[in-house]
This record gives C-alpha cells, sequence and structure tokens, in this order.
C-alpha cells in the first residue's frame, strides 16, 4: 500500500490534488464572469490595450458559436457532454495520478469544462469577455475557462509527444 501511495495510486493524494487544481480553475472562471455580469451590461466593450478588449458577450453554442442559433436543445447537449467528459476525465486522473503532464492537461480541461457547464445551467449560456484584436480583425470572445480547456488541449498534445519521443 505505501509502494501504491507514493507512486500517486488512486488511494493517495495525486487525486485529490488534480481535483483542486481543477475546482481552482472553476472558482477563477466564475469570480471573473460574476464580476463582468456585474460591471457590464450584454455587448459592452472596454479597450485596456490595442489589441484587447473587455466585453459581455453570451454564448448560447459551443467553441466559435456552434450551435449557438439551434432551438435550445444544444443548452442540455452541452451540459450532458461536459458533465460526461468530467465523469471520463475524472476517471483517467484516478487511474493516471502520477502522470504530472497529462493529468495538469486533463484538470485544465476538467476545470474549464465544469466552467462553462455551470454557465450553462445557471445562465442557458456561457458568458465570455476576452476579445483579442488585430488591424481590424477580432477573434472571437472567450473567457477563463476557454483558456484552460486550450491549455489543457495544448498539454495534452506535448505529453503524447513526449510519450512517442520516449517510445523510440
Amino acid at each position: 500500500m505505501a509502494a501504491r501511495k507514493a507512486a500517486g495510486g488512486a488511494g493517495g493524494s495525486g487525486l485529490w490534488l488534480w481535483l483542486g487544481i481543477a475546482a481552482a480553475v472553476v472558482l477563477l472562471d466564475q469570480i471573473a464572469k460574476v464580476l463582468v455580469v456585474r460591471s457590464f451590461d450584454l455587448h459592452d466593450s472596454v479597450a485596456l490595450t490595442g489589441w484587447f478588449n473587455l466585453v459581455r458577450v453570451h454564448n448560447s453554442g459551443a467553441a466559435f458559436s456552434f450551435l449557438a442559433g439551434a432551438s435550445g436543445w444544444q443548452r442540455w447537449f452541452f451540459v450532458g457532454l461536459g458533465a460526461a467528459a468530467a465523469g471520463l476525465i475524472v476517471w483517467m486522473l484516478k487511474k493516471h495520478p502520477a502522470q504530472k503532464l497529462f493529468c495538469f492537461a486533463l484538470c485544465m480541461i476538467l476545470g474549464g469544462a465544469l466552467g462553462n457547464v455551470i454557465d450553462r445551467l445557471l445562465h442557458g449560456h456561457v458568458v465570455d469577455f476576452i476579445q483579442l484584436h488585430y488591424a481590424g480583425w477580432y477573434f472571437p470572445a472567450f473567457n477563463l475557462a476557454d483558456s484552460a480547456i486550450t491549455l489543457g488541449a495544448a498539454c495534452l498534445i506535448l505529453d503524447e509527444l513526449r510519450r512517442v519521443r520516449q517510445a523510440r
């Protein structure tokens, strides 16, 4: 049993560390969204730099407003998808808590997914507030949860590249 705990086994503290990091992502995301909702009316925008605005927009769809124009069923579809992904991620964290980069990636994705699921449950849409732009080109607005998901995806790719390199 001691060897299992030292290796970050399922009964060890490894899982709780990763879940704690995911919870911190959710907390930071939700605090930021509450501040934006309290401080901005819908579609308000404040330029902070020549390339970065704080805005308040609502997205009833997924990434890049995918399915935003659907009749409302997408809200529950994305809540269900987020819940299923969260369950799978927790299982994977429990199974591999000692794989640090892999678990960091998963906890970023978990925290981001749950942050956006909470929005869908509370508001029926996701609150986005970060807008990047350059020379008249505007990237779609996003939030901290989306940033965490993106970071997690990048880390998953890096982890897999490292795994492939080590196998050679």
